[in-house]
């Protein structure tokens, strides 16, 4: 790959199809599937009808924390901090179980104005301060203490947090949103953003999927901030992607095997975690090894012989490395970035929202189901899809 023209990937958005609040249910979203070089629409509460029977549904099970916070000067003015992850890189999983101080990295609104005072809130009994430690090209290290060590970060967050609502829904959150920005599934704290694939899920059609003979299981990716980031640079290949980490059970590995022919993804976070995972186990029975658990942005286009081995040996051989490890969690991290070209080892299906124009996350619906993703996006619109985070769903399958 030499160049990746990232206005072959654009198109207009009406700001009247973006959705700035959901459906007053979840299951009432819309929903276009796309299979054989065919649309047709339907609505979310008829998924069943649209997985394999006997397939494996794969969803994120991460969990939003109250990532923004804002805070007053004394003169008055507002400084709003979005927490993005903690300083510590090897604190991705427990950074909301710590007490009393942590530094996290973090984008900062109306930072000109906020130069070495220490800010804070309170509510008559905690306080919470926020000092400015340092600046880099793309973000701040903040400094957040507070006065009460029973508490984790995770509780100041749903003390003084708010909901970290995405940058194009142009509204301040209300209290729906602390339940309707999150899955019916969420488990494992940690994302600064929803994996919205699975906002549309509820637990009567996890029931009906489950009574269709479907299996359902999850992984874990905590979603960055960085999913918004949009693409600037006209070639792709000089896009900086961002790191996000993932965790797999070892049980679900053996799942894949199974039914490695009909596989969905709910949502582009658990597609490139399960892709991710092929690619270590790829380099794992390359080097007999399992030392290397990180997957860098353009790193599985530079492999050759794809074809050396079997889908089969390298699941079976992950399998067995982690067994002799005694590890039943793989915990890996992912900036892998899936354009037109990459061949999916994976996911056969995948279950998405509509998605920005001149975005990763569109490059990688174009990878999946090719030039047809303009086709879906044009009827999209002129059918009154909701787009976005908010927005209606699609069932695509992979060509």
């Amino acid at each position: 790959m030499e160049f990746i023209d990232i206005e072959e990937y654009n198109y207009p958005l009406p700001e009247k199809q973006i959705a700035l609040f959901p459906t007053n249910n979840r299951e009432y979203s819309k929903l276009l599937i796309y299979k054989d070089n065919d649309i047709t629409d339907s609505n979310f509460s008829q998924i069943h009808n649209y997985i394999n029977k006997n397939s494996l549904l794969i969803l994120n099970d991460t969990k939003v924390f109250n990532a923004r916070f804002i805070l007053k000067k004394k003169t008055g003015s507002e400084i709003e901090i979005f927490c993005l992850e903690p300083a510590e890189a090897n604190k991705s999983f427990e950074f909301l179980e710590i007490k009393t101080e942590i530094v996290i990295k973090c984008f900062i609104g109306n930072a000109k104005k906020w130069k070495n005072e220490t800010l804070s809130i309170n509510n008559n009994k905690i306080t919470l301060e926020a000092s400015l430690i340092n600046k880099s090209d793309e973000y701040y290290l903040v400094k957040f203490s507070w006065n009460d060590s029973s508490l984790t970060f995770y509780d100041i967050t749903e003390i003084f947090g708010k909901t970290p609502l995405p940058p194009y829904i142009k509204r301040e959150p209300i209290k729906d949103d602390k339940q309707r920005y999150q899955t019916v599934y969420a488990k494992n704290k940690g994302s600064v953003a929803a994996p919205t694939a699975g906002l549309h899920f509820t637990p009567d059609i996890l029931n009906k999927l489950k009574s269709e003979n479907i299996k359902i299981e999850y992984i874990t990716l905590n979603v960055g901030a960085g999913t918004f980031k949009p693409i600037t640079t006209q070639n792709v290949l000089q896009h900086n992607m961002h790191t996000e980490n993932f965790t797999i059970n070892i049980s679900l590995l053996e799942t894949i095997l199974k039914h490695k022919d009909s596989i969905t993804a709910v949502g582009t976070t658990s597609l490139r975690t399960l892709e991710s995972l092929y690619w270590i186990g790829y380099k794992a029975i390359l080097n007999n090894n399992l030392n290397d658990l990180f997957i860098d942005q353009w790193e599985v286009y530079k492999y050759t012989d794809t074809n050396k081995f079997s889908f089969d040996d390298i699941i079976l051989n992950l399998i067995k490395l982690l067994k002799q490890l005694n590890i039943t969690q793989l915990v890996g991290a992912t900036k892998i970035m899936i354009v037109p070209g990459y061949k999916f080892k994976v996911v056969n299906t995948l279950i998405t929202n509509f998605h920005q124009p001149k975005s990763t996350l569109l490059l990688l619906i174009a990878a999946f189901i090719g030039n047809d993703w303009r086709n879906i996006y044009n009827y999209a619109l002129t059918n009154n899809y909701r787009f976005l985070s908010y927005g209606d769903s699609s069932i695509l399958y992979c060509k």
